[in-house]
């Protein structure tokens, strides 16, 4: 299934703090998710949002809503979880 992303603007204030390089990874993950929704996704219990992907060592928290990936956080896996 062919999803679509949409970044809430915390997501957006959390990739303009994170190094290009990082971003640009990140990003490219989310669009790769769009097609394939594998890779290291994994769905999350007792914890919203209710999917998590790993990028090195940040994490991006989504949804999955009406065929699209709403993207809440880019986080450091430090602060992902708490």
């Amino acid at each position: 299934m062919k999803y679509t992303s949409e970044l809430k603007p915390k997501a957006i204030k959390d990739l303009k703090s994170i190094p290009l390089k990082e971003r640009e990874r990140i990003v490219g993950r989310i669009e790769r998710i769009e097609d394939n929704l594998e890779g290291d996704v994994k769905k999350l219990t007792n914890h919203p949002p209710e999917y998590r992907m790993r990028s090195g060592n940040y994490r991006v928290l989504f949804e999955i809503e009406e065929g699209k990936i709403v993207v809440y956080r880019v986080l450091h896996r430090k602060e992902a979880y708490l």
